[in-house]
């Protein structure tokens, strides 16, 4: 049986050298290359979803793959596809790099430039241990190679008040409530209000596992708050200057050591891009923006899909608008937004009544707001559009498809 093997890297003469001289190797079959890390997942996650026979047995990365960087990547590969072997390929092929990309869950490294005889032996050293692996998992490989965690949504505002830590946490709210174990994580690091909104005093919060090389389940119980609701908080810091503590890469290693235990895990990211919410927004499976009818918020929001798009952070058409505060007499609709922006955009609008909110919000409990509310009913609504709550056991009087609109960017089936 031949070995299939997805090269990626950004540099378009090294993936193309690597192309050529593994298709020179016995048995090889190379896939067609993906040029940067969100292609790479995105392609690993759509082959799983078709069937698991259809996953490659090994993965090469270069160096040179961006925008998240090679030891990251794979640590990403390895924790959702645990059966795909990855090599590296770099010019430093020391042994501090290789014992880090081990770490990472690498199951072999490559020096530049490329020898014949290197790379033969080790893509058949890896190739055999990718087959042996999933022969011994027999008839449980499609759940360990469909891709390990939980979707991870991401709600950002396209400016301050327009409405993303109330989305958020109703969100989590309704995915908690439908049995689904869920995870909510306040990243906007400096102004986050998720512990205001619940009226709740913590110890932790997420700038304690920015320094932590190894998140283990017992650490990552520790940082977090346990909601009466069910809900698992990750909170930010109360003092904002900590929030400097949080970079992109600790985000993105403590939001996979939530995806592993949680099925739903929402993250609010705020108004403001920081390292660490451009991170978890490149990695989402759902990246939400939220604006309110308005020319203001409309303008802001183009902006932030632009700057998304330059960054290589977020495609416009991978991004998913909300509008907030939405009435029928407002000049600004829905759809004109779509168009402006470029964006997808959510069949489920929140309407236009703070009235209700006034009372929940001053006192803390937003998670009691009235069931009878429009806001709630939208919102718990929202969560049923995206397929964060289990159709069967779905909020009352709210009937989510349990599944996105067209557009979403969804990694996991």
């Amino acid at each position: 049986m031949p070995t299939r093997i997805l090269p990626a890297g950004a540099d378009p003469d090294a993936v193309r050298s690597l192309t050529t001289l593994l298709s020179q190797l016995p048995d090889a079959e190379p896939q067609p290359p993906v040029g940067d890390s969100t292609q790479l997942v995105d392609t690993l996650a759509r082959l799983a979803a078709e069937s698991v026979d259809e996953l490659p047995e090994v993965v090469v990365v270069h160096e040179r793959i961006g925008p998240v960087p090679a030891l990251e990547l794979i640590r990403e590969v390895a924790l959702r596809f645990p059966a795909v072997g990855v090599i590296l390929v770099t010019t430093d092929a020391g042994p501090g790099l290789f014992s880090a990309a081990m770490d990472s869950g690498a199951r072999g490294l490559v020096a530049l430039p490329l020898s014949y005889e290197e790379l033969a032996s080790r893509v058949q050293a890896v190739a055999q241990w990718s087959t042996g692996v999933r022969r011994h998992l027999g008839h449980g490989a499609s759940d360990m190679l469909g891709g390990v965690g939980g979707t991870v949504v991401t709600v950002s505002g396209a400016k301050g008040g327009t409405g993303a830590t109330l989305t958020a946490l109703h969100l989590a709210l309704a995915a908690q409530a439908s049995g689904r174990a869920t995870a909510l994580v306040d990243l906007d690091l400096q102004t986050g209000d998720i512990a205001s909104y619940l009226d709740i005093q913590f110890r932790r919060s997420v700038a304690d596992l920015a320094a932590i090389t190894d998140i283990s389940p017992r650490v990552l119980a520790d940082a977090l708050f346990r909601h009466d609701t069910g809900l698992a908080l990750l909170l930010a810091p109360g003092e904002g200057e900590r929030g400097e503590e949080v970079t992109d890469r600790a985000a993105r290693q403590i939001v996979s050591a939530l995806r592993s235990r949680y099925e739903v895990v929402v993250v609010d990211c705020g108004a403001q891009l920081s390292g660490a919410g451009a991170a978890v927004v490149e990695m989402a499976d759902i990246a939400l923006l939220l604006t309110t009818p308005d020319v203001i918020a409309v303008r802001a929001a183009k902006r932030t899909v632009r700057m998304w798009d330059r960054l290589q952070i977020r495609k416009a058409e991978e991004t998913t608008v909300v509008v907030n505060r939405h009435s029928r007499s407002t000049e600004i609709q829905p759809a004109l937004v779509q168009r402006i922006t470029g964006t997808a955009l959510a069949r489920t609008a929140i309407p236009a009544n703070f009235k209700e909110l006034q009372a929940v919000v001053d006192a803390g409990r937003v998670h009691e707001l009235d069931s009878k509310s429009t806001v709630k009913q939208a919102l718990w609504g929202l969560a049923g559009e995206l397929g964060l709550v289990k159709a069967a056991e779905g909020a009352a009087g709210h009937r989510g498809s349990g599944r996105g609109p067209g557009g979403f960017r969804r990694r996991k089936e």
